[in-house]
């Protein structure tokens, strides 16, 4: 490889990557002002509204607020532990993002350039792999912070997102074994004819459950339950601290909504439009939905949800390993 060579490749891996992170930002962020005014809808009222029209600026208003708030830290808190646990939510739940395929190969001036940040062979397992990081962020946090309600926020949190790993896991085997690849961009190629939410239905359910889970959302938000924890393992923090445990969690959306686009609805595969644009509409819609069941369904009972996962999800997902292995094999 020459020196030309690997200084454009450089340039175009830096350029992806500020764009996928800007992106990635803007985004949570006006998926925020998206959801409450969704949810402000389903219960009769405005949702934000007084900052630009229609509520456009909101976001920004939010961030100067988060930035200029003070930062407290409790006094008997584990002082460095508290501090760097909000960085591993919302750095695990960016970094996934970068196995994420958001088009076809383009050649730009003669050079073939990928459309992911990283093609790697086992990106599948690196998207697992960061995603059981970040109960490391949740359950540290809620340690740290010396205060029963975020340790009990924070054990909540790591039972919770090691159960529905297990069903998370077991859902996408079936996806592995008819692509016999770990790449995300040779899962999404496989699909070019058929999308595989037909040809496994029962794995993309499994999945999409599993992945609510994992992000802590309604009715799976057990970690953060406002009338039993006051707000769970990050009661204690404040300012932009805080603020990372929110981005996280609406960075980690977009990114369980481009897992499900990948896996099982084709990913950049569409008629008429660009592969991103096609990509960005799926996973709007798979957020748009997870907005929906947090202004319909009610929070599940602690028992109910271990249950729910290692009862019920589990043996399915196993049950569909062994179907599908059998219709391959047929």
């Amino acid at each position: 490889m020459d020196l030309q060579t690997l200084v454009i490749g450089y340039i175009v891996l830096i350029l992806k990557l500020g764009v996928v992170l800007v992106v990635l930002l803007m985004a949570a962020a006006y998926l925020v002002l998206f959801e409450r005014k969704f949810l402000g809808r389903l219960q009769i009222r405005y949702g934000p509204n007084r900052a630009g029209i229609y509520g456009l600026l909101q976001p920004f208003a939010d961030t100067i607020k988060m930035i200029t708030k003070e930062d407290i830290v409790p006094a008997a808190a584990d002082r460095p532990i508290f501090l760097y646990a909000p960085a591993v939510v919302g750095m695990t739940a960016l970094l996934m993002f970068a196995v994420v395929p958001f088009g076809p190969d383009l050649v730009v001036l003669g050079h073939p350039v990928k459309m992911v940040v990283a093609d790697l062979n086992v990106g599948l397992l690196f998207a697992f792999a960061l995603s059981s990081l970040s109960v490391y962020g949740i359950a540290l946090g809620g340690w740290a912070s010396n205060s029963k309600f975020a340790l009990l926020g924070g054990i909540r949190g790591a039972a919770q997102m090691i159960s529905y790993e297990l069903s998370l896991g077991l859902s996408i085997v079936p996806v592995v074994m008819r692509a016999g690849s770990f790449s995300l961009v040779d899962i999404v190629t496989a699909q070019e004819g058929l999308w595989n939410v037909v040809t496994e239905p029962l794995a993309f359910v499994i999945f999409f459950v599993s992945a609510i889970a994992e992000s802590k959302r309604i009715p799976f938000d057990l970690p953060e339950a406002e009338n039993e924890l006051g707000a769970g393992f990050h009661t204690e923090y404040s300012g932009m601290r805080f603020g990372l445990f929110f981005l996280g969690e609406y960075v980690q959306m977009q990114v369980l909504g481009g897992l499900i686009a990948v896996f099982f609805l084709g990913g950049w595969h569409g008629p008429l439009l660009p592969g991103p644009i096609w990509l960005a509409i799926k996973i709007f819609l798979m957020c748009l939905v997870m907005v929906w069941m947090r202004g319909t369904l009610p929070r599940l009972r602690y028992d109910q949800l271990m249950n729910f996962g290692w009862k019920v999800l589990v043996p399915l997902s196993l049950l569909n390993v062994i179907v599908t292995g059998a219709r391959i094999l047929w």
